[in-house]
């Protein structure tokens, strides 16, 4: 009988040496997570759009899909234009005022919304609050202006 109990607190001991391996094992993995507080998240001014902020936080705006945060300043707005990539985003903070297909849509905080095939709009944020976006690209991020779309025709 003791001899037994004695082999199975050897195949404990074992069992938990394993575990303890396992566990240091994984600590010693690269990160599966990204966190950036915001602090730590730094803007630069968008071309051509004075006032406009943008920080990348995720991918490579300049080679394809990524993710970043974009700051409008209250009153802001942007004539008819579109992106040539896919997107989807969602209002953090002010209200953003977006006009497709001649109708206006009003989205405060924790608004969705997503563009694709290049759909044209117009953008704007309501005086009184700065708007934050997030937005997830899925190719390079551009920003055509419809009159400029049309000249090249």
């Amino acid at each position: 009988m003791r001899r037994r109990m004695a082999s199975g607190g050897v195949a404990v001991f074992l069992g938990l040496g394993l575990l303890v391996q396992a566990v240091g094992a994984q600590e010693n993995k690269p990160a599966n997570a990204v966190l950036m507080p915001s602090a730590s998240i730094k803007y630069g001014p968008v071309e051509g759009f004075p006032g406009l902020q943008m920080a990348v936080v995720e991918g490579d705006a300049t080679k394809g899909p990524h993710h970043f945060l974009i700051k409008f300043p209250p009153g802001f707005a942007a004539p008819l234009h579109h992106h040539t990539a896919d997107h989807y985003v969602t209002v953090v903070a002010g209200t953003l005022v977006l006009t497709v297909d001649g109708k206006e849509h009003k989205l405060g905080p924790g608004s969705y919304f997503a563009f694709t095939g290049k759909q044209k709009h117009l953008t704007r944020c309501e005086p009184g609050a700065e708007c934050l976006l997030f937005v997830d690209v899925r190719g390079l991020w551009d920003i055509v202006p419809e009159a400029a779309a049309e000249a090249k025709k």
